[in-house]
C-alpha cells in the first residue's frame, strides 16, 4: 500500500500501531490460511469465507465507528498519529488492497483446484440447452415470485436496501418514449434462496450463482422498458451503536436496545462492493445518495464473487463430508481420574480440574450444570452468560433447575455484539421460567465467565465454581482454544460469591483474594505486577513476563510494558489479533517479542504470567489488554495457586512460544513474518492432543 511521505513520517514517528490497521494485518493472517497448501480446497475456502465475514463485521463496527466521528464532525486522533480524514483514506485504501488479495486468492489459487475436486462454479453462458430449460423453470417457479423491483425516481423514495444483501441495480429507459430520462431500480436477491443452483454433469457438481439466473431473466420484472444495464452490488452499513444508561433496566434499556438494533438496518453506508463493469451512472446516483466517494467503493473483476461466505454451501455439501478437517479425539484433562465414572461432585471435592478446550471437552462443565439442575441437594445456581450455542444445553439446564425449585440467578449480557436479539430472547425465556435475570449492569458489558453451584451436603454447604476465558457455548468450545477451572476452592468461591452479590445487588466489594476485576482494579493491579518485574530486573534479578491474549490496545499498559522492557524485563507476548505495541524498537522495546498464532482453532484463551522472583504469578480469565476491557466491561482474571495447575499453564505458554506451524512474528513496523517454514516444525494444534504429565513437568519459561 502506497502511503504519502508525510503520512508515512507521522506513522513511523508514533510509538503505537493503529488499532484498525493492525486488525487488517490480522485478517491478512486469516486469509493466509486459504493459501496454505497442506489444507484441502474445502478448508482453504472456509478460511476465505471466514476472512470475508471478518471484513464485513470490521466495516460495520470499526469503519462505522470512524464515520460516527466524521459524520458528526467530532475529533479523532488515531494511534498512528493521523487525523480523521487522512486516516479514512489510508484505511479504505488498505481495505481495497485486501479485497484485491481476496480476489487473487479465489481466482488464481482456489478456482483452478475446483474441477480436480469434483465441482466447479460456472457462469450462465456455460449452461447447455437442457440445463437452461431447467434453470428457467426454477426461476419461474421459485425465484420470480420472491422478487420485488423497487424503482427510485421523483415519484418514489429511495428504498431501504438491506445490509450485506446482493442487489441488482437496474438502469432502464422507456421503450415507448426514447427521450425519457433514465430510471434506477433495485432488485434485492432474497437471503433465503440457496447461494448457488446445483447442476450435476458427468459426476461433477456445477454451482451456478443465483444472481446470474436473476440477471439473465431480469427483463421478466421490467415490461415494456429498455434495460440499459443490470449491475450487481452489495452495501455495508454502519452497525456501531452505544446504549445510554437508564435507571429502569426493565423498560427503557430494553426498549432502547430494540430501537438501536433497528438502526443497523438503516445505518449509513460505509462500503459499496461491485464489479469493474458496473454502470457508471448508477454508481454516481448511489454515491450522491449515500454521500460516499471512490474510497468507499471496492471493485472486483468478472468471475469473482461479491460474497465469499456463500461458499459455505459448497464446503458443507454432503458430497464432501469426508473432506472436512479431521478433528482429533479430545483427551481427558490431565488431573481427571483415570478410570471409572465417578460423580462430578465427588471428583471436584477431591481435586481441581483445569480444562483446555477444545483439547478437553466442555462436558464436565455441562455435566456439573445438568446434574445440579435435577439434584435435590442443589440450593442455587448463579452464572454469567455472554454468548450461548443454538439449542443450548446450558440454558436448558437452567430452565430445568428453575422448574425444580432451584434458585437460579443469570446475568445475561444482551449487549453481546451481533447476538443481541438471540440473547434477549433466551434471557426472557429464563425469566418467564422463574429465573432471576439481570440484563446487564448499567452501561457496562458483562464479559466475565463465571458459574457457581451451591449444594447442601449433610450439614455442610459446598460451592462448586467454574471460572473461564470462554463462553458457556458448547459449539464454540470445539473451535476456540479456551481455559476453564472447576474447583471447590473456598477462597475462589468466596470471591465469586462476593462478585455475584456486587453485580446482582447494590454493594461494593472490600477486596478479592484471588480475583482481579474490571472496571474496578484490573489495570492498576496488572501494572503493579509489571513494575514489580521491572524493579527486580533493575536489581539484576531475572525479570520475565509472558502474556497470551486476543488483543493489545490499552496505551497505559503498553507504556508500562515499554518501561519494563527498558529496565531489562524480557517480555514475550502472544497476541492473536490487534497489537498496537511496536516490538523491538531500539531504546523503546528492545526486550519485547510479539507473535501471533492463527490456525485450525481460534486462539481465545487469556493467560498472564509474571516470574515474580521464581514464585510465578499466573492469572487466567476473560480480559484482553484493551481500554474496553478495563473501563467499559465487567471482566475478571483469577489467580491459579495450585502448583500442578500452574505448571500446566506454564506448559501451555511454553508450547505457544515453541509453535512454528501456525505462527507469525511481528516486526517493529506492524508487519508479520510467517514462521511456518522454520525447522523443527511444532504445531500446537496437534501437540496439545498428545500432552502428557511428563512434558508438563519439564516445562519452563526461564
Amino acid at each position: 500500500m502506497k502511503i504519502s511521505s508525510r503520512n508515512s513520517a507521522i506513522i513511523d514517528k508514533s510509538k503505537y500501531i493503529s488499532r484498525d490497521l493492525s486488525w487488517l494485518k490480522f485478517n491478512d493472517r486469516v486469509l493466509d490460511q486459504a493459501s496454505r497448501k497442506h489444507r484441502n480446497v474445502f478448508e482453504r475456502m472456509r478460511f476465505l469465507a471466514i476472512a470475508d465475514n471478518n471484513l464485513n463485521e470490521y466495516f460495520m463496527i470499526r469503519v462505522g465507528s470512524l464515520y460516527n466521528y466524521i459524520d458528526f464532525q467530532k475529533k479523532r486522533l488515531d494511534y498512528s498519529g493521523l487525523r480523521e480524514e487522512p486516516f479514512r483514506k489510508l484505511l479504505l485504501k488498505a481495505n481495497k488492497e485486501f479485497r484485491l488479495n481476496e480476489a487473487s486468492c479465489f481466482l488464481n489459487q482456489l478456482k483452478p483446484l475446483f474441477l480436480k475436486n469434483g465441482f466447479d462454479i460456472i457462469s450462465y453462458s456455460d449452461l447447455r440447452e437442457k440445463e437452461k430449460i431447467k434453470v428457467e423453470k426454477y426461476f419461474d417457479s421459485t425465484i420470480f415470485p420472491m422478487l420485488t423491483p423497487m424503482v427510485y425516481d421523483s415519484y418514489h423514495t429511495f428504498p431501504t436496501l438491506t445490509n450485506l444483501r446482493l442487489i441488482l441495480g437496474v438502469v432502464t429507459r422507456s421503450a415507448i418514449d426514447p427521450g425519457e430520462n433514465k430510471r434506477l431500480s433495485f432488485v434485492q436477491i432474497p437471503g433465503n434462496l440457496p447461494r448457488f443452483y446445483e447442476i450435476v454433469r458427468g459426476g461433477v457438481v456445477h454451482f451456478l450463482p443465483v444472481e446470474q439466473i436473476i440477471s439473465k431473466h431480469v427483463n421478466s420484472l421490467f415490461r415494456n422498458v429498455e434495460i440499459a444495464s443490470a449491475s450487481l452490488f452489495r452495501i455495508t452499513r454502519n452497525g456501531d451503536f452505544t446504549l445510554e444508561e437508564s435507571e429502569d433496566i426493565e423498560t427503557n434499556f430494553l426498549n432502547e436496545l430494540r430501537l438501536k438494533l433497528k438502526t443497523r438496518k438503516t445505518g449509513r453506508v460505509v462500503r459499496l462492493e461491485t464489479y469493474q463493469s458496473a454502470d457508471k451512472w448508477m454508481l454516481k446516483s448511489l454515491k450522491d445518495h449515500w454521500q460516499i466517494d471512490e474510497y468507499n467503493i471496492m471493485y472486483t473483476e468478472e468471475g469473482d464473487l461479491l460474497d465469499y461466505t456463500g461458499l459455505n454451501q459448497i464446503i458443507r455439501h454432503t458430497n464432501w463430508a469426508d473432506k472436512q478437517p479431521n478433528t482429533h479425539k479430545p483427551i481427558k484433562p490431565l488431573n481427571f481420574p483415570e478410570h471409572g465414572t465417578r460423580d462430578i461432585f465427588e471428583i471436584l471435592k477431591e481435586r481441581d480440574i483445569l480444562l483446555h478446550h477444545p483439547y478437553n471437552r466442555m462436558e464436565p462443565v455441562i455435566e456439573l450444570l445438568e446434574k445440579a439442575a435435577v439434584d435435590s441437594h442443589t440450593l442455587a445456581i448463579k452464572i454469567t452468560i455472554y454468548r450461548v450455542a443454538s439449542n443450548s444445553r446450558v440454558t436448558s439446564a437452567l430452565l430445568k433447575a428453575a422448574e425444580n425449585g432451584v434458585h437460579v440467578s443469570v446475568l445475561f449480557e444482551v449487549k453481546a455484539r451481533f447476538d443481541e436479539e438471540n440473547n434477549l430472547q433466551e434471557a426472557q425465556r429464563l425469566q418467564k421460567a422463574g429465573c432471576f435475570v439481570i440484563y446487564g449492569v448499567s452501561n457496562l458489558k458483562t464479559h466475565t465467565k463465571l458459574m457457581m453451584v451451591v449444594r447442601k451436603e449433610g450439614k455442610e454447604v459446598t460451592r462448586y465454581v467454574h471460572l473461564a476465558s470462554g463462553n458457556y457455548n458448547e459449539d464454540t468450545s470445539k473451535l476456540y482454544t479456551d481455559i476453564g477451572l472447576l474447583t471447590t476452592n473456598q477462597v475462589l468461591a468466596e470471591d465469586i460469591n462476593e462478585f455475584f452479590n456486587v453485580i446482582t445487588g447494590h454493594s461494593y466489594p472490600v477486596s478479592y483474594k484471588n480475583l482481579l476485576t474490571a472496571p474496578r482494579e484490573m489495570r492498576n493491579r496488572l501494572i503493579e505486577m509489571i513494575m514489580a518485574e521491572a524493579k527486580r530486573a533493575e536489581a539484576g534479578e531475572p525479570g520475565l513476563i509472558v502474556i497470551k491474549i486476543n488483543s493489545l490496545q490499552d496505551l497505559e499498559m503498553i507504556d508500562k510494558l515499554y518501561e519494563a522492557s527498558q529496565k531489562g524485563v524480557k517480555i514475550k507476548l502472544i497476541v492473536r489479533g490487534i497489537c498496537c505495541l511496536k516490538p523491538g524498537r531500539p531504546g523503546l522495546s528492545d526486550n519485547i517479542e510479539v507473535k501471533s498464532i492463527v490456525g485450525d482453532f481460534l486462539e481465545h484463551s487469556r493467560v498472564f504470567y509474571f516470574h515474580n522472583g521464581g514464585d510465578p504469578l499466573v492469572y487466567v480469565g476473560s480480559a484482553d489488554i484493551m481500554v474496553r476491557s478495563f473501563d467499559r466491561r465487567i471482566e475478571s482474571l483469577f489467580r491459579v495457586d495450585s502448583e500442578i495447575l500452574k505448571q500446566q499453564l506454564i506448559n501451555l505458554l511454553s508450547f505457544n512460544l515453541k509453535d512454528t506451524f501456525n505462527s507469525f512474528e511481528m516486526t517493529e513496523n506492524g508487519n508479520y513474518e510467517p514462521l511456518y517454514d522454520a525447522e523443527p516444525s511444532f504445531n500446537i494444534h496437534k501437540e496439545f492432543f498428545k500432552i502428557s504429565r511428563e512434558s508438563v513437568a519439564k516445562a519452563k519459561l526461564i
